[in-house]
């Protein structure tokens, strides 16, 4: 397939570009750094704040699918999930590309936005541990980089796309294992960790499973 990936040099996107040659995928990777350079792939220069569409509607023009590891990384980066994914819908609007896969968090399904202002108070798949203990402490410590998030499923949601909505908990870099749970529209009961290598393995492998799309998924050890 061909596979367009955005925030290809996070630790999300670092693993989706890896696998997706590995499974010899064309890729396309959107970059914000000018510098990055792999001669495997088509690299494309976009920062998401402030894109040309031109330049957003030729990377990923002709793909087979989109995939992003688009989020904040920083208090003030909060609001590029949001709207960096609303330049990538628009993009694939015009560009007729339908297929799009993005990485959210475990806690979103609890947290107000626009379209969603009361989300239900408790995760469906959550113990009692993650909901009134865990949950309620990282979404304090997490609340604007949580919003932005929200607002990015927001936006998927009303894309008229072909999207799927992978939610991880706490993420790690130990190795790809293959060997993770999910769940459609709930988080994963004692999910609390998976890798970043994991999470990609998974959002590549949903590209060919038409069950997942217009899916919110659960994915953990």
């Amino acid at each position: 397939m061909k596979l367009s990936i955005f925030a290809a040099t996070g630790g999300i996107g670092r693993q989706l570009v890896e696998q997706a040659l590995s499974a010899a995928h064309e890729v396309t990777a959107v970059v914000r750094n000018p510098s990055y350079d792999d001669p495997r792939v088509r690299v494309v220069t976009a920062d998401l704040a402030q894109a040309d569409p031109v330049v957003l509607e030729s990377a990923v023009d002709g793909a087979d699918a989109v995939l992003s590891g688009l989020g904040a990384r920083t208090k003030a980066e909060a609001g590029v999930a949001w709207r960096g994914t609303d330049s990538i819908v628009r993009a694939m609007q015009a560009t007729e590309v339908r297929r799009v896969v993005v990485v959210s968090a475990a806690p979103i399904g609890t947290v107000p936005s626009p379209a969603r202002p009361k989300p239900p108070k408790h995760d469906p798949g959550d113990g009692v541990v993650m909901r009134y203990a865990l949950n309620p402490m990282v979404s304090r410590v997490l609340r604007d980089h949580y919003a932005d998030l929200a607002r990015m499923e927001d936006v998927l949601r009303d894309s008229g796309l072909d999207w799927t909505i992978v939610r991880p908990p706490g993420l790690t870099d130990k190795p790809q294992t293959g060997v993770y749970r999910t769940a459609y529209g709930q988080n994963l009961r004692r999910g609390l960790r998976i890798s970043r290598a994991d999470v990609a393995h998974y959002m590549l492998g949903a590209l060919e499973q038409p069950g997942t799309i217009k899916q919110v998924v659960g994915v953990a050890y």
